[in-house]
């Protein structure tokens, strides 16, 4: 006997003396009984065209006993007896009583004799047991037994309905709201169940039990008076009736649980289609701002002044501290969410995210390797120039000095060398002039290196673009025609005066000395203001002031590489290292306002002109990449644990395996690069319980999931070359030459999955469309909530079966294309 019969002969089927005291306690309860089995077996009988008046009468000579079973089982039984005797009719009951048996119902103090002597309280329980066996036995609802699976259904169907509380099966359903309720779920045409009240129960009853039987083709097995005249209907009549209720619209339950499934898929689909174009604009955009910043930084156009660049250079600066960095966690989001994608598309058994021509992870990290290539090139040439205008800025004030104080020196010159002096002097004021003018000679030929200098910064200038260059050259050249002048006055004037030095011999020896000794002083001291005024350049900090040393370390970028260590070696459940993880995250991101701090000083350094630091290797360009990649790398492995997560959940995978897949991924991943090569995955498979052999047979076992490691020996595999790189072409689809841990996952899970598929959708839409090839739009929003019907509407193709009609839709293809077998 099985547990649904021995529940329910603990329920219902009671001693014989329990049976004569209900009977005896309220004679109520019998008559409802009478009415409602004698119903029940008439909704039956008559399938056969007959039926019984008397309950315990008519089945006293076996033969409409034996029918009913007949008919309620679809099974023959033994042949009936067909005379009039007395043991004629037991052999027939106890033909009934032993089918009854056969179907494991213990008959508890039921015997024919009973039965046929018309014994009421004796038939009454046996067609009780046969209303248990044929018509509640089946109903279940989440496991659990056939009453209270009856009660929980008449629950759920009446739980939107006011003024309605089922509770049992006897004054719960007093007030008839119940039963309204039951048939308004199913078919809110036939009552309008906004105008029952309460307070009118014979009104609610009738008019249930009338459109029941009208409408339903549910016999009326109850009174309404005889229900509202009991303080307690007997709920074997009442679960009886209800029963009939269930049965009706079982049809309608199919089409709902098949609903549901569609509606489950088409919201997966949704979801996963709504991740694609948030996948699809996130990289749309990121591209774009790519696109635009890339010209950007190739434009190479140099300016004019050191304040313009300075401020070209400001602009860089805002956008690495501004514009970039949000730019960087959009890409580290994009491909969290691509990895994310295309997990929740494995484990709802969808095909892989393929993303639309160009946009692809690659691509963005192609076109962030050009924004980053021109972005270096961009500062390269932003410094370079500086250094350049810098010079150039240093070149112009060396000329404007270096003239200036030619310009000076030259200032009175010509005047000088035109006088006629010598015409009234004397001959010792003629020695004198001469010596002079000697010394002015000697200053003369000192100033020309100076002139040449002026000439060489000018032409400097010239072959160094300076913008300012046609002044420049226009005082040079003023500078240089003023000294060709000076020079042909001198050469005029040291003859005019050797002339009159032949007429003048007696000029003053004294002052000639005196004229010799102040010219080569005089040229002295002139040279020390020049030397005194000269600018230079420096390029260390120590030329200008105590500096801070070694900058630059402090940070390094040896982190990412621990990262990689912790993401391999971490032990303990996937939530531990997620929370390892995390909060190892947290302890980088305090270390932001050390980078901030790092760019100030940088800008301070580089305000200073000052492009060479010998205490560190490193500069603030491997700073921002090491930075950058950091953020990335712990962002992408707190994913990489968050899909397994999702993986391990999915799939119904044990702690205990998951430690056991990476221990022996571990295993062998002895370089600690978190991927294994071809041979190292073959090893690693063959640990796992795996028969990697030379006999290219596939997998012939079958899978024990309460034991994950038992279940993979139990498999059966043994494949040769060609179905090991069948199992290298799922877990490494790019051909890269490496399995990473996620994928090894997916891979060892596969089997176990218990995902929906095409078959399971179709079935659920033939069970939608009543067993037809198609599904009509009617039927679509009439079973399915109205967003996800229009989703299918709108991509389903017309049927063009030989059955079609107008309007008719193609639901196997849609089916089969919602996992990508074929082409919507």
């Amino acid at each position: 006997m099985d547990h649904y019969d021995s529940q329910q002969t603990n329920d219902y089927m009671q001693p014989e003396e329990d049976w004569d005291r209900d009977l005896l306690l309220d004679p109520a309860w019998e008559k409802q009984q009478r009415k409602t089995f004698t119903a029940w077996c008439n909704s039956h009988l008559r399938k056969a065209g007959t039926q019984i008046e008397n309950i315990e009468e008519d089945f006293r000579d076996g033969l409409k006993l034996m029918l009913l079973l007949e008919v309620i089982s679809g099974e023959r039984l033994a042949k009936p007896e067909r005379g009039k005797m007395r043991v004629h009719k037991i052999s027939n009951v106890n033909k009934a009583l032993d089918f009854i048996a056969s179907k494991g119902v213990k008959l508890v103090s039921i015997g024919a004799e009973e039965i046929v002597d018309g014994n009421v309280k004796m038939t009454l329980g046996m067609i009780w047991t046969i209303i248990l066996r044929f018509a509640i036995q089946d109903i279940s609802v989440e496991e659990t037994s056939a009453k209270e699976g009856l009660l929980l259904w008449c629950q759920r169907k009446t739980a939107p309905y006011k003024n309605v509380n089922i509770q049992n099966f006897h004054i719960s359903w007093k007030d008839g709201l119940g039963f309204c309720a039951l048939i308004h779920r199913h078919r809110p045409e036939l009552i309008d169940y906004g105008k029952l009240r309460k307070d009118d129960p014979l009104t609610n009853l009738n008019t249930a039990f009338d459109v029941a039987e009208r409408f339903l083709d549910i016999p009326k097995m109850l009174d309404a008076e005889d229900i509202v005249g009991t303080a307690r209907p007997d709920e074997k009549a009442i679960m009886t009736y209800v029963s009939s209720f269930y049965h009706a619209f079982s049809g309608a339950q199919k089409a709902e649980t098949a609903a549901n499934r569609i509606c489950k898929v088409l919201a997966v689909n949704q979801e996963n289609e709504q991740l694609m174009e948030d996948y699809e604009k996130l990289a749309s955009d990121l591209l774009e701002w790519i696109r635009r910043t890339i010209p950007w930084l190739e434009n190479r156009v140099p300016e004019n002044t050191m304040h313009a660049m300075q401020q070209k250079l400001e602009d860089f600066r805002d956008y690495r501290r501004l514009h970039k960095p949000p730019k960087v966690q959009e890409k580290c989001q994009l491909e969290i969410n691509f990895n994310t994608l295309q997990t929740k598309l494995r484990l709802s058994n969808r095909p892989a995210f393929m993303p639309s021509e160009g946009r692809m992870v690659s691509d963005i990290n192609n076109a962030w390797g050009c924004l980053e290539q021109a972005e270096k090139g961009y500062e390269e040439w932003l410094l370079n120039e500086i250094r350049r205008l810098e010079r150039l800025d240093h070149l112009a004030e060396k000329f404007r000095q270096k003239a200036s104080i030619h310009e000076a020196w030259t200032d009175g010159k010509e005047a000088m060398l035109r006088q006629k002096d010598y015409e009234t002097a004397t001959l010792s004021e003629i020695k004198a002039l001469l010596k002079k003018h000697e010394a002015f000679e000697s200053d003369l030929a000192a100033h020309q290196d100076r002139v040449e200098q002026i000439a060489a910064i000018a032409q400097e200038l010239n072959e160094l673009d300076y913008y300012d260059s046609p002044s420049v050259n226009a005082r040079c050249q003023k500078i240089c025609d003023q000294w060709d002048n000076l020079g042909a006055l001198t050469q005029k004037r040291r003859e005019a005066l050797e002339r009159t030095e032949k007429l003048l011999e007696t000029i003053d020896q004294l002052y000639l000395e005196y004229a010799k000794r102040a010219a080569p002083f005089n040229n002295w001291m002139e040279g020390a203001m020049e030397d005194l005024q000269d600018t230079f350049i420096v390029h260390t900090i120590e030329e200008i002031q105590e500096c801070r040393v070694g900058w630059y370390d402090k940070t390094s970028p040896s982190d990412e590489q621990e990262i990689g260590r912790i993401s391999i070696e971490m032990h303990g459940t996937l939530e531990d290292q997620l929370s390892h993880l995390r909060q190892y995250e947290k302890s980088i991101v305090n270390y932001k306002p050390k980078i901030d701090q790092l760019e100030c000083d940088h800008q301070l350094i580089q305000e200073a002109l000052i492009f060479d630091n010998k205490h560190t290797n490193y500069n603030m360009e491997h700073i921002r990449v090491g930075w950058e990649q950091l953020l990335t790398t712990i962002a992408r492995t707190i994913n990489e644990v968050e899909n397994q997560i999702l993986t391990r959940d999915a799939k119904g995978i044990s702690q205990e395996q998951m430690n056991e897949f990476r221990a022996s991924f571990n295993h062998f991943d002895r370089d600690h690069s978190g991927t294994l090569g071809p041979e190292e995955f073959k090893a690693c498979l063959i640990s796992l319980g795996y028969d990697i052999g030379n006999d290219p047979q596939k997998k012939t076992g079958m899978m024990d999931t309460d034991d994950f490691r038992a279940c993979l020996i139990s498999m059966g595999y043994n494949m040769g070359e060609a179905e090991f790189a069948r199992i290298m072409s799922i877990v490494d689809p790019n051909r890269l030459g490496v399995v990473t841990f996620q994928a090894f996952i997916d891979f060892m899970s596969r089997e176990t999955a218990d995902t929906d598929t095409a078959d399971q959708v179709m079935a659920s839409f033939k069970i939608l469309a009543g067993d037809k090839n198609y599904i009509t739009e009617d039927e679509l929003r009439r079973e399915l909530p109205p967003d996800q019907a229009e989703y299918c509407i709108a991509r389903m193709a017309p049927y063009a079966g030989p059955d079609s009609v107008p309007g008719a839709l193609d639901y196997m293809s849609f089916s089969t294309a919602l996992y990508g077998e074929s082409d919507l």
